[in-house]
Order: C-alpha cells, then sequence, then structure tokens
C-alpha cells in the first residue's frame, strides 16, 4: 500500500514536473512570436508611411498640373470674350452713329410733312365743296329732266331696264341661232361621217321577240294531262315554276306568262320535257323542274361568258357575267336586251376608235350599260340607276359606272364616253326593225307630243310624224318672230324632255318664215 502511494505520488510529481515545464517552454516560444510579429507590423508601418509620402507628392503633382491647365484655358476663353466685347463694342458705337444720323433726317422730313399735310388738308376740303357744289347741280339737273320727261327717275329706271332685257333676249335669240348655224356646219358633218362609218362596220340582224312563250301540243289530249286530276298537275306547274299557264282554247298550244324571263323560260323547258317524257305527275314535275333550273343558271353563265369573250371584254366579276348571261331572256320593247347590248359595244368601241379613245373601256362601258335591266322587275328604281349601283358593288371604274348611270340623261353634265353609248344605244334602238310597239302606247304618244306643243302661246298647228320620231310646228306670224323661234323651238325640247318617256330622240322643228331645228335627247 505504501509502495502504491509513493508511486502514484511519484507519477503526480512526474506529471507536475512536465507540466510546469510545458507551460515555461509555451511562454517563451509565445515571447518569440510576438517579438517577430511586432518586427513585421513595424515594418508594414514603414513601408505604408512610405507609400503614402510617395501618393502625397504624386498627388501634389497632379494638382499642380491640373490648375497650371485651368488657368491656361481661363485665360484663353478671358481673352477671346474680351474681343468679342470689343467687336460688339463697336457695332453699337456704328448703330448708334447711324441711329444718330435717321434721327436728323426723319427730323427734316417731318417739317416737310407737316408742309404736305397742311396743303393736302385744303386741297381736300376744296374738293369736298366742289363735290357739294356737283351734287346740287346733278340734282337740279334731275329736277329739270323729271319736269320736262313727266315721269320719276324710278320710272324711267325701270323703262331703261325693260328695253335693255328685251334687246338682250333678242341679241341672246341671235346670237344662239348664229352660233348654231356655224357649229352645225362643222360638227353635223363630222358626226355624220362617225355614226355613218361605224353604221357601216358593223352589221346586225334585225329580230323580233314574243313577250309570251308559246308550248307546242301533240295533240289537244295533252291539255287534260298538263291540267291533271282537279287540276293538281297545273297548279304543281305553277307553283313550282312561279308562272301563269293559261290553257284556252288555241288548238295544241299553251301560253306562259310572266314577268320574269327566265322562269317563264325554264317552265317552257320543263313543260317541253314533261311532253316528251309523257310522265306528268307533282312529284315528276319537281324534279323535271330543278334539272331545267339548274342548266338553265349553265346557260346563262355560259352565255355572259361567250358574249364578254366575244365583244372583247374581260376580268368581268362572275355576278356581272351572269347578269349579262341573263339578258339573253329579257326583251325591251321586243328587242333583245342582251343582242341590243353587244350592238351598242360593237358601236360605241367604233366610234371611240374614230376620236382616239380607249375603245376597250368603250367597249365594257357599252356592253354593261342595260345590266340594270336583268334585274330591274325585282329591285325598285331605274335600269340606268340599278346597273350603276351594281357596277360599282363589283369593282367597276368610275368612268364606266357614271356612263351607266347617264345614258338616258340629257348629256348636260355627261362624260365623252358617255355620251358615246347615249349615241350608240339611240342608233341600236332607232334603226328599223329593231323594236316594236303597242298600236295604244304608239297613238297615246303621238297624242302627247301634239298636247306639248299646243300648250304654248303662238302656235297654230303641229303634227307628229315619222312614227312619233319627229314633230312639226306652225306659229303665227304676229305673234312670234324670227328670234323669238329659236326660243320656242327650245322650251318645247325641255318640256318634251320633262314630261314624256321615249326610246331614241325625237327631232322638233318650229316653222315660221325660217326653220329651227333641234333633238330632244
Amino acid at each position: 500500500m505504501i509502495y502504491e502511494t509513493l508511486i502514484i505520488l511519484v507519477i503526480f510529481g512526474a506529471m507536475a514536473i512536465g507540466a510546469l515545464s510545458g507551460y515555461a517552454l509555451r511562454q517563451k516560444v509565445s515571447k518569440k512570436k510576438l517579438e517577430s510579429s511586432e518586427n513585421l507590423s513595424a515594418r508594414i508601418i514603414d513601408e505604408a508611411k512610405k507609400e503614402a509620402e510617395t501618393i502625397k507628392k504624386e498627388a501634389i503633382l497632379q494638382a499642380k498640373e491640373n490648375l497650371l491647365k485651368t488657368k491656361t484655358e481661363f485665360e484663353k476663353d478671358t481673352k477671346e470674350r474680351k474681343q468679342e466685347l470689343d467687336n460688339l463694342e463697336r457695332r453699337l458705337r456704328s448703330k448708334e452713329e447711324n441711329i444718330d444720323k435717321r434721327i436728323d433726317q426723319l427730323s427734316q422730313k417731318e417739317l416737310g410733312i407737316d408742309t404736305r399735310e397742311k396743303s393736302l388738308i385744303q386741297k381736300e376740303s376744296q374738293i369736298g365743296e366742289k363735290h357739294e357744289r356737283l351734287n346740287r347741280m346733278l340734282e337740279e339737273q334731275k329736277e329739270k329732266l323729271e319736269k320736262i320727261a313727266g315721269i320719276s327717275s324710278e320710272e324711267a329706271k325701270n323703262y331703261l331696264i325693260q328695253s335693255m332685257e328685251a334687246a338682250a333676249k333678242r341679241e341672246a335669240a341671235m346670237m344662239v341661232r348664229k352660233i348654231e348655224e356655224e357649229t352645225k356646219k362643222t360638227a353635223d358633218k363630222s358626226a355624220r361621217e362617225i355614226i355613218t362609218y361605224a353604221v357601216q362596220r358593223y352589221a346586225s340582224e334585225c329580230v323580233t321577240e314574243n313577250t309570251v312563250s308559246v308550248v307546242n301540243l301533240p295533240s289537244d289530249e295533252m291539255k287534260g294531262r298538263i291540267i291533271g286530276r282537279e287540276g293538281r298537275n297545273i297548279r304543281a306547274i305553277e307553283a313550282a315554276t312561279g308562272i301563269d299557264l293559261i290553257v284556252d282554247d288555241t288548238p295544241e298550244a299553251v301560253v306562259l306568262s310572266s314577268f320574269d324571263p327566265i322562269r317563264r323560260e325554264v317552265a317552257r323547258v320543263s313543260l317541253e320535257r314533261l311532253i316528251t317524257d309523257g310522265r306528268i305527275h307533282p312529284g315528276r314535275i319537281e324534279d323535271i323542274v330543278k334539272k331545267v333550273k339548274t342548266e338553265v343558271d349553265t346557260i346563262i353563265r355560259e352565255t355572259g361568258e361567250r358574249t364578254s369573250f366575244d365583244v372583247g371584254v374581260h376580268d368581268l366579276h362572275a355576278e356581272i357575267v351572269y347578269l349579262l348571261g341573263s339578258l339573253k331572256f329579257r326583251t325591251s320593247f321586243s328587242q333583245n336586251v342582251l343582242q341590243h347590248s353587244v350592238e351598242v359595244a360593237h358601236l360605241t368601241g367604233i366610234m371611240a376608235a374614230e376620236l382616239k379613245m380607249n375603245v376597250k373601256e368603250a367597249k365594257r362601258a357599252g356592253l354593261l350599260h342595260d345590266i340594270g335591266k336583268a334585274v330591274d322587275h325585282k329591285v325598285e328604281g331605274t335600269h340606268a340607276a340599278i346597273g350603276a349601283d351594281y357596277a360599282k358593288r363589283f369593282g367597276e371604274t368610275s368612268r364606266i359606272i357614271q356612263a351607266i348611270a347617264t345614258h338616258h340623261d340629257d348629256g348636260r353634265t355627261n362624260t365623252l364616253l358617255g355620251v358615246l353609248i347615249q349615241a350608240a344605244d339611240t342608233l341600236s334602238a332607232a334603226r328599223p326593225g329593231a323594236r316594236r310597239e303597242m298600236l295604244e302606247t304608239y297613238v297615246r304618244r303621238l297624242e302627247e307630243l301634239e298636247n306639248i306643243a299646243n300648250s304654248f302661246s303662238g302656235v297654230d298647228k303641229c303634227y307628229a310624224i315619222q312614227a312619233g320620231r319627229e314633230i312639226r310646228i306652225l306659229v303665227e306670224n304676229e305673234k312670234i318672230s324670227d328670234d323669238d323661234v329659236v326660243m320656242l323651238c327650245k322650251d318645247i325640247i325641255k318640256k318634251i324632255e320633262t314630261d314624256l318617256t321615249y326610246p331614241g330622240q325625237i327631232k322638233v322643228t318650229v316653222i315660221r318664215e325660217t326653220r329651227v331645228s333641234d333633238y330632244a335627247r
């Protein structure tokens, strides 16, 4: 036990001695490290001080250089501004000298102006006195003249105005007659040559078509089959086609009536096929009518395309082509409208070529001038306005639209292309055999022409001749002078144009001792 205690004490003693020696050794080592760190920091501080001194010296030198440079620039700017101020000072001095000189001159002029003003005031007062004296003299002379003449100045003025108006009217009538005579000498000859040449170059058939369609039957027994039991077949035909089917005592024929020519054509073809087939009943009627409608639409479109190709008018809208083809089934005064449009296109193109105009544009306007007639039974308005609206809607040019819209106007605000369309339209409509009117319409137009002429004072007798295309008027010599005849002819023409609707033109001839002729267009 004692031995173990001693060992333990020895061990603890050794450990204490080791600890003390270790502590002493660490103290010695840390002291050396501290001394080396102090030496290192002293060296770093010395080096930093040296670098700071160097930077300070460089900054001082740079500041001195910048200061010297700024001083030099400031002195330079100061010299320039000083020079500018010197120049401005010299200019101001010269301007002051000029102003002084001008002030002296103006002061001298003012003295002269004052004297002139005084003289002008004196002259003005003298002129005023003279005006007063002249006015008094004029009033005295006016009173004397009124006493001598026995009428007042207002009455004399009105009398003078009336006499001048009458003289002006006479001179105007004489001038109109003279201008017309001189113009006709040259214009009539050129117009006749152009129109004659156009008519000679274009030859067309004279075709007259009926306004109703007639379907021939193989026998009268077919009428009963068309009517059907209790009329069911005829009702089915009328309902499917929209036309009126007339079955009367006409042997071996029935009549189709409708305002729409395309419907009438569909009904005609459908009825002919039903008669050929022999099976006539409501179901078969509906099938045939549907097929025929499709075929007729195809025919219309092909006709429009073929017509535009033949005339040489291309790039038409599809709707315009369809309207053009549908004119094949439309007549005007028994003249086929499509054939009429082709004639107008050719005539307009020929006249345009003679006048060195655009031939393609002229033909296009002539071909499309009556497209409104294809739908004028469906749309309200004149066919010219309807046609112009459709042309505008489908992309035609403004010149062609205006020509279509004004081809029945009087031409006072028309273009040259519109005038050519009017002339070609009249040529195509007025040629012999082109159109046919009913007897009642013909007689009524003659009576209306004569009534219009008789409504004017001074007219003795009048005669409508040449199928209503000319009217000759005999006037009373005592009431109408030679100069008044010109104005009477113009007034009758205006009234005819306003009150009547007619194809082509009407020639008005007023007869006294001389004859004056013009045309209502």
